[in-house]
């Protein structure tokens, strides 16, 4: 059924085919076809733009139009189905395709035997999905389901040494930067994901810097918004990785 709200509209003169915006859209609503980028299905598109910055042409822009109802049930089936069909296809030379959801067994740690040391090696990641960015995981993600998860000031991906052993194993993780990134846009995505995930725990980490505070607001008020309640961890770590301060409620 077609309905008056946003959506995004594409200027096919000033395209240029780059697919730079492909990424950025989190439902998988944009593909280069015959190159030129094209809306899919209008019902793919959530109308919030986050692909409009990224266009260099300017070629993208949000109106205001008559078109079919947003489906967030379509998208979630539309982004399995890609999953399904295009499990090992490589990222694009511009850029990693958002919609290529994926979830996969984290490694592990074999155990060691009595008093015997684990064998050298490399260090094991504990992540377990892609994307990671907050902007390009889809509030339908499939990991989400009744996840526990970790949202992950980008600086402090690099602080914290022992992110994969402490903060990130069993979690799913979602990772941005409150002082160059839309909190408008992060705290409609978190209202989404709080409302149709079924959440377990919510743990918020970031660096003891003022333009990080912003991370756990953001998801404060995605919780009010979203009127859910879901517990919710808040760790700052400082420059060197090491927690400065912890709050539960």
């Amino acid at each position: 059924m077609k309905t008056l709200r946003k959506i995004i509209e594409i200027d096919e003169e000033l395209c240029d085919g780059c697919g730079q915006c492909v990424p950025s859209c989190a439902e998988g609503a944009l593909q280069v076809i015959n190159g030129k980028a094209r809306v899919v299905s209008e019902n793919f598109c959530d109308g919030l733009g986050a692909c409009v910055g990224e266009c260099p042409t300017g070629a993208l822009k949000i109106v205001e139009r008559e078109a079919e109802e947003f489906d967030e049930t379509a998208v979630e089936k539309y982004l399995e189905s890609l999953n399904e069909n295009q499990p090992e296809q490589p990222a694009m030379a511009c850029g990693c395709p958002s919609q290529q959801i994926r979830s996969f067994a984290p490694e592990t740690v074999c155990a060691c035997q009595g008093n015997e040391p684990a064998a050298a090696g490399p260090p094991k990641s504990a992540l377990s999905h892609w994307p990671v960015q907050i902007r390009l995981i889809p509030p339908t993600a499939p990991f989400l389901k009744n996840a526990d998860l970790l949202v992950l000031a980008d600086c402090g991906a690099v602080a914290a040494a022992d992110l994969h052993t402490r903060l990130l194993p069993g979690k799913v993780v979602m990772m941005g930067c409150p002082k160059f990134d839309d909190l408008e846009e992060y705290a409609a995505r978190f209202r989404e994901i709080f409302t149709r995930a079924g959440l377990s725990s919510i743990t918020v980490v970031s660096m003891e810097v003022p333009c990080c505070a912003g991370l756990a607001w953001v998801v404060k008020k995605a919780l009010e918004a979203a009127k859910t309640r879901i517990p919710l961890t808040e760790i700052v770590i400082n420059g060197q990785g090491k927690t400065v301060s912890k709050k539960v409620s």
